[in-house]
């Protein structure tokens, strides 16, 4: 590469790249945020000001035509995931995208082709196989320090008004058109590729998912069972609140 450092640019400046992602590429060796993208300018601008970031867009092809950028971070909801990530690779950049990679598993299958097609990379945001906790975890699985594994259960509870939505916008996490699904569409890719890391490759997986409250679009209720190589069997519940457990029953 004629130029070893990786230089940055971020599609989609909002929370998400507050804290965990937007100011940690500038503390990395050879890394640097060069530009952001947010089709708010006047968002775009403040967030470019906040954190020092020499230049801003309004316009996302504006910062992919940007000739020193040689990787792009995709922060956007999953609606945009795929022509973002598309347009990067075509220009020969490299792409770090956000989970849920795609909207379903049919522009997954049309990415990974864009992926075997062209000269970047792409990378999803499972950046949590690497941190001490999840290390620890998984040395503790490897040595056996904590027996033989047979069987993994995850509960995974959400309040119906959960602190990851921006006070005072919509969220686009029940918008199934947006997001492609719900809060376990969202949440869970990082529990089930921690699943991965741990135990291996699946060698069978069933589930279904379904909407028991009438008001809502998005399934609020996700059962699945997976079944490693190992014989290690993995159960996972999802519900909207755990309220829903425990309405009491109507009095007469």
């Amino acid at each position: 590469m004629d130029n070893p450092k990786i230089v940055w640019g971020i599609i989609g400046c909002g929370d998400v790249t507050e804290k965990k992602s937007g100011p940690a590429f500038n503390r990395i060796n050879n890394s640097q945020l060069l530009a952001v993208m947010r089709r708010d300018a006047v968002k775009a601008a403040d967030y470019a000001t906040r954190h020092q970031v020499p230049l801003w867009y309004s316009d996302a092809d504006d910062l992919l035509d940007n000739i020193d950028l040689n990787a792009i971070y995709v922060a956007t909801p999953p609606s945009s995931h795929l022509a973002y990530a598309v347009s990067a690779l075509r220009r020969g950049k490299s792409v770090y995208v956000e989970k849920p990679v795609t909207l379903n598993a049919i522009e997954a299958e049309t990415l990974l082709q864009e992926v075997k097609e062209s000269d970047g990379k792409l990378v999803v945001a499972h950046y949590r196989r690497q941190l001490p906790l999840f290390l620890k975890v998984k040395e503790l699985v490897e040595s056996g320090e904590i027996g033989e594994l047979r069987t993994v259960q995850l509960r995974l509870w959400q309040s119906r008004t959960p602190d990851l939505v921006t006070k005072g916008a919509g969220d686009w996490r029940t918008d199934p058109a947006v997001s492609g699904g719900g809060y376990f569409f969202d949440l869970a890719p990082h529990q089930l590729d921690l699943m991965i890391y741990f135990f291996g490759m699946p060698v069978s997986y069933h589930g279904f998912s379904l909407i028991q409250d009438k008001e809502s679009a998005v399934a609020d209720q996700t059962t699945g069972t997976i079944l490693f190589e190992n014989q290690l069997v993995f159960i996972s519940l999802s519900l909207m609140e755990l309220g829903v457990l425990m309405l009491p029953k109507k009095t007469k």
